[in-house]
């Protein structure tokens, strides 16, 4: 908007005295009279030069107007007497900054206005001497400098408002998607609420979401890198980062893969990762899922996908359940020396892992295939579960993932005191 000419300073020239001082003021009255031709002046003006006030022009004229016309007035008088008009010029040009920062006006935009509002009051005082009292023209020469200087000091004084502004708006703007990512992460959120934090995180309320939690790590908890294209609001909880991510057209094996390819955690670093779900409404139950997805993961770290590992996520949704299941099916197995023990969990797991392979196990495990059998037949005998019926494998590989899942609190009943 037009600059707001305030008192000049104490002039450092020679020349520029209280003559030229009562000059400028002489011919500043008049331009009280002269508000609604100088507004639509500069209105013209910003609305053939500044895209951004054309179309706040096109879009509220009556707003822009009584703006300029405001800022002209108090710029004027800031001339006539500077005293008791110059802090309420200051307090509008710093409304005028903070109202177009908010309004996404672009700070240079803002700038230029002034600027031509500056020159436009300057060449109606010049106008207004040359025309009135020619005599008296010389005089303006000698303000000119500080008439420009505080027109450049109120355009300072303008952008030091918009940035405050600026910044303000975007930590609210930031705060408030916070907010929103963390309602709908807890399943906080009311139904009602769902197409603001639609609109404030820019994710489709429809839309179809995984979520992701990452925790660990040599340097905290770095987000993964997604996949090419992925989107995902990050949202950071306690220790961990937690991510909505918007999976569009992927389907569930597509996206296993890709997660697979593109989440490379480093060193200690464990990422969870929920089943897809419909709808920013499913996103809280969908991070639940990313937290038992977390619980299975290796504490050396790794990523887990809740998909894929879902006879194991139920032990783990079930912790107390699994305790039970651990001890009474691998009880006498897990009482024996820590050495036996480790090496027969080992290779059962092993095992397993390979599909019933013996001969791949062995492999894994540096030892000939025979050994491995014989191990799995010890397996055999203290669990009293046999490898080749289906319900005793289901039982055997359940309890083996409540032990894994929980090693610290399984472990075989203390010998009784004498």
């Amino acid at each position: 908007m037009p600059a707001h000419l305030v008192r000049p300073r104490p002039p450092a020239r020679a020349g520029a005295g209280s003559d030229a001082v009562a000059v400028l003021r002489r011919a500043a009255r008049p331009l009280l009279g002269q508000l609604p031709v100088l507004t639509e002046r500069l209105t013209a003006q910003l609305y053939e030069q500044e895209p951004a006030y054309r179309a706040a022009l096109d879009a509220d004229p009556g707003d822009v107007h009584a703006e300029i016309q405001r800022s002209l007035r108090l710029s004027v008088a800031s001339l006539l007497d500077p005293p008791r008009n110059r802090d309420a010029a200051r307090a509008c040009s710093a409304r005028i900054g903070a109202e177009r920062a908010a309004r996404g006006f672009p700070l240079d935009a803002v700038s230029h206005a002034f600027r031509l509002g500056g020159a436009l009051v300057w060449q109606a005082l010049v106008d207004e001497v040359t025309l009135r009292h020619p005599e008296d023209a010389h005089l303006l020469v000698h303000l000119a400098v500080d008439v420009w200087n505080f027109v450049d000091e109120h355009c300072t004084h303008v952008a030091a408002s918009y940035r405050r502004a600026e910044r303000e708006l975007t930590w609210r703007r930031e705060n408030r998607r916070r907010l929103m990512a963390a309602a709908l992460l807890d399943g906080a959120i009311r139904i009602s609420d769902l197409p603001d934090a639609a609109t404030a995180l820019d994710l489709p309320e429809r839309g179809r979401y995984a979520v992701l939690i990452a925790v660990g790590g040599s340097r905290g908890a770095p987000r993964p890198t997604l996949p090419p294209g992925v989107r995902a609001v990050w949202h950071t909880a306690a220790e961990a980062e937690r991510a909505i991510v918007d999976l569009g057209e992927l389907e569930a094996d597509q996206l296993a893969a890709a997660l697979r390819e593109f989440c490379c955690p480093g060193p200690g670093l464990r990422v969870g990762i929920s089943p897809a779900v419909e709808g920013l409404a499913a996103v809280g139950g969908a991070r639940r899922h990313a937290e038992t997805a977390l619980r299975i993961c290796p504490q050396s770290g790794g990523t887990v996908l809740l998909d894929e590992q879902l006879p194991a996520a139920l032990v783990a949704a079930a912790p107390a359940l699994g305790r039970i299941l651990a001890g009474r099916v691998l009880g006498p197995l897990l009482a024996l020396p820590p050495a036996d023990r480790t090496l027969l969990l080992d290779t059962l797991t092993a095992w397993l892992d390979c599909d019933g392979s013996a001969q791949r196990a062995a492999a894994r495990l540096y030892c000939h295939r025979n050994t491995v059998l014989n191990r799995l037949r010890r397996c055999e005998q203290l669990t009293g579960r046999s490898l080749a019926r289906p319900a005793d494998l289901v039982e055997l590989g359940l309890a083996l993932s409540a032990h894994r899942l929980a090693p610290q609190e399984v472990r075989a009943p203390a010998p009784s005191s004498p």
